[in-house]
């Protein structure tokens, strides 16, 4: 690789990064300032149903992915994925600092969550050819050898953006206190998305679609764009992969519960339904991501070298196991065990994120990619992962027990565990092609190319 390829590289997955950087900045923030929009959009005497409306505007964001999936999934197979993650982060960054500006139920009544909820689904709409298509992106951007390790910062640009908003956060919390954050500092991190994006989207406009995807069009292997047809042909063709999808919404069912779990339930469980400090939490939870974010790439390079699968596997066996005497620790003692309990539910999830980008993309041949992709994990996403938080809530209320989490992931990891098995190898595997990456294994070690995890 010559110094422009390495610029170029560079390019696409600093581009890459910060699109999903934007989204999961939004998602930290709504999270973290959730009991001060239930306040401004859904006041009740009730605290716990107003969260529980607001959670509910962040689950309703989520039923509408799939149909953005559905939607811009397909068309970055047809016009190419640069085009579609120019739109994606356009889309996202405007619905995002828009609610910045909402005014609320005392100003204009039910008006005010129904523009909220306005906003939540276009962001749901973009997101759901945003993730997939950055990760499709970043993976056919990054050598077959070096995938996991590139591959890898899809999910650092996620850290970093939940980083950022956590942050910010916590300290216009301690710098406004709790009266100034309800009454009008809660707009200030909505508003800095716009800059945000402005900058994503710049990155987004300079570069070229992925060698992978310029070959295989090169070569008659796509939809040609503006083709009479095309869109229902290109998901005709990506439904044929229902088998893969389905594995592909298996593994993502445990990925998203623990994601949106860890990263947008827990600052509110800790503070709402623990009662511990709301500033103390939120520094914990800080303090652990930029742990996750440390040790994320070398994890992403580790699976270029013994697989993708073994960490998988590791990861869902680790929350079988541990979610639920994590979460005692979490409930049961003081700040150095509440520490030791969040750090280790997030070294699970930073296992499973620094192979998303390397491993779900890999599932499918380039002509399909994308659209099959953004399907599967919107459709899993929506189901399971948006709806955490409200069901997490719903169901602590409902029991009274602060252990639901714990239980929630254990079954989670019971669930995925078999997809996980049934997924394909595919380090070092080639992209390129209409073969699914790893079906012709045999055929590339005959030749005597060592493949990771390869077996006869």
């Amino acid at each position: 690789m010559n110094a422009e390829e390495k610029k170029i590289l560079h390019r696409a997955i600093g581009g890459s990064a910060l699109g999903n950087a934007v989204e999961w900045f939004d998602y930290a923030v709504y999270g973290y300032l959730a009991v001060y929009i239930a306040a401004n959009f859904f006041p009740s005497e009730d605290g716990g149903a107003s969260l529980l409306s607001t959670f509910a505007v962040l689950a309703a964001s989520f039923i509408i992915r799939p149909i953005g999936g559905i939607v811009l999934g397909p068309l970055g197979d047809r016009i190419g994925r640069q085009k579609v993650l120019v739109l994606t982060v356009t889309m996202m960054s405007i619905a995002t600092a828009a609610i910045g500006i909402l005014p609320t139920f005392d100003t204009i009544g039910i008006l005010a969550p129904i523009l909220l909820l306005v906003c939540r689904l276009v962001q749901g709409f973009s997101t759901g050819g945003e993730y997939g298509g950055a990760a499709v992106f970043m993976a056919e951007y990054a050598p077959d050898r070096r995938r996991g390790f590139f591959g890898s910062f899809l999910e650092f640009g996620t850290l970093a953006g939940t980083v950022a908003g956590a942050t910010l956060c916590t300290l216009l919390n301690l710098g406004l206190g709790d009266d100034t954050m309800e009454a009008w500092g809660w707009r200030i991190p909505f508003l800095l998305t716009l800059p945000l994006g402005i900058v994503a989207l710049w990155l987004r406009t300079r570069l070229e679609d992925s060698p992978v995807f310029a070959e295989a069009k090169a070569d008659g292997e796509t939809v040609a764009e503006g083709e009479s047809g095309g869109a229902v042909a290109s998901l005709k063709t990506t439904m044929t992969y229902w088998q893969r999808i389905l594995i592909l919404m298996g593994f993502v069912l445990l990925l998203n519960i623990a994601y949106y779990t860890v990263l947008t339930f827990l600052p509110s469980y800790l503070s709402d339904t623990l009662g511990h400090s709301t500033t103390q939490s939120n520094f914990t939870l800080v303090v652990i991501m930029i742990i996750m974010m440390a040790i994320i790439n070398p994890i992403g390079s580790l699976s270029d070298r013994i697989g993708r699968k073994p960490l998988l596997l590791a990861a869902c066996v680790g929350y079988f196991v541990f979610s639920v005497p994590l979460f005692l620790l979490i409930i049961n003692t003081g700040v150095i065990g509440q520490s030791v309990g969040l750090l280790g539910l997030g070294i699970l999830l930073v296992i499973m994120c620094s192979c998303v980008s390397s491993t779900l993309p890999a599932l499918f041949p380039t002509q399909v990619r994308y659209g099959a992709f953004a399907i599967g994990y919107n459709v899993s996403t929506s189901l399971f992962g948006g709806t955490a938080p409200l069901i997490l809530t719903f169901l602590i209320d409902k029991t009274g027990s602060n252990l639901i989490p714990g239980w929630y992931m254990m079954l989670a990891a019971a669930i995925a565990f078999v997809p996980i098995l049934l997924m394909p190898e595919t380090a070092g595997r080639s992209l390129r092609g209409t073969q699914c990456p790893g079906d012709n294994d045999d055929e590339v070690a005959a030749s005597g190319v060592e493949l990771v995890g390869y077996k006869k």
